[in-house]
């Protein structure tokens, strides 16, 4: 279930309170008359099956609340009464897959912002990739997936598409593009910090990497591992019963790729270098189309369910 915090003004209470009866899967209405001071109005609180909660939400903002009043929204871990079960099983379909398109959308818009903190984790990550490579280690690819940022700004592609916010597709290749080109330029540098230092050699790089050498090797399986880990990313970000690292899990498939362009270029090797780039291009591509399909895929089977309910 999900609880609503409304601010109504005064005019707008009973229209927000029709509609509210009007949805299914609604249920434990409160109006507090008067109780708003900022923005002044009535409190309206209600909870609502997470299934029928976008539906709710888009009316809400067709009434213009969001701009005259307020709209706030929490996830209930626990709700003990018959009514919230009714309300559940009076909503379509299932909770566990229902899409907040505007939830989806905030957090693709905050997860896309590029920040001293995104540059942060990108920069370490490709840093911790490029140890993995050179030494053909599983494991610090495994720790470079877990740090690696980049799936949000991907999140934001996908969902610009399909919301059809160009501002937010706009952020987020900018978070996306300058994040890779300012690791990659820092991981050059540490790799030639490290070769200095004795403990990266070219000797490496070239020798046989069985654990990482598919980096700079792209072929069919590339692409189709970067459209299932995008299947997977996107379900992550919009199921309700996600595992967290699912969507971080991406990573394995974009920052060991450019970690290793960035060492080959440090070397000069153009073969590593442009293979790898093709690699990372070809992921980037795969995970944006998968993630938009399985959006689009999502909004019209919601649209289904919508039109196969009646209001109550």
């Amino acid at each position: 279930m999900l609880h609503l915090r409304l601010i109504t003004p005064a005019g707008q209470t009973d229209d927000v309170v029709r509609l509210i009866e009007n949805t299914v899967g609604t249920a434990h209405l409160v109006v507090v008359p008067g109780a708003a001071r900022d923005p002044a109005g009535d409190v309206v609180l209600c909870d609502v099956a997470r299934e029928a909660g976008d539906e709710l939400l888009s009316a809400l903002q067709e009434l213009g609340l969001d701009k005259s009043g307020s709209i706030a929204v929490e996830n209930v871990d626990l709700s003990l009464s018959l009514r919230a079960d009714e309300a559940q099983e009076e909503a379509p379909g299932e909770g566990a897959d229902a899409v907040l398109w505007e939830h989806l959308t905030d957090a693709s818009h905050e997860e896309s912002t590029l920040s001293v903190t995104y540059l942060a984790f990108i920069t370490l990550a490709t840093m911790i990739a490029a140890c993995g490579v050179v030494l053909d280690n599983a494991i610090l690819i495994v720790g470079a997936m877990a740090v690696g940022p980049e799936f949000g700004p991907l999140t934001g592609v996908c969902t610009s598409i399909v919301r059809r916010a160009p501002r937010l597709a706009l952020r987020s290749l900018i978070a996306l593009l300058t994040g890779f080109a300012v690791a990659m330029a820092v991981t050059v540098g540490f790799s030639l910090f490290m070769d200095a230092i004795g403990l990266f050699s070219e000797e490496q790089l070239e020798g046989d990497r069985p654990q990482t050498g598919f980096v700079y090797a792209p072929d069919a399986f590339s692409f189709i591992v970067a459209v299932l880990a995008g299947v997977a990313g996107t379900l992550s970000l919009t199921s309700a019963k996600s595992g967290a690292m699912v969507g971080v899990a991406i990573s394995v498939t974009t920052v060991p790729a450019a970690a290793n362009a960035a060492v080959a270029l440090s070397y000069g090797d153009t073969r590593q270098t442009w293979g790898s780039t093709e690699q990372l291009l070809l992921n980037l591509l795969g995970i944006m189309l998968a993630g938009t399909l399985t959006l689009l895929a999502q909004k019209w089977f919601w649209a289904r369910q919508r039109r196969s309910v009646p209001r109550a």
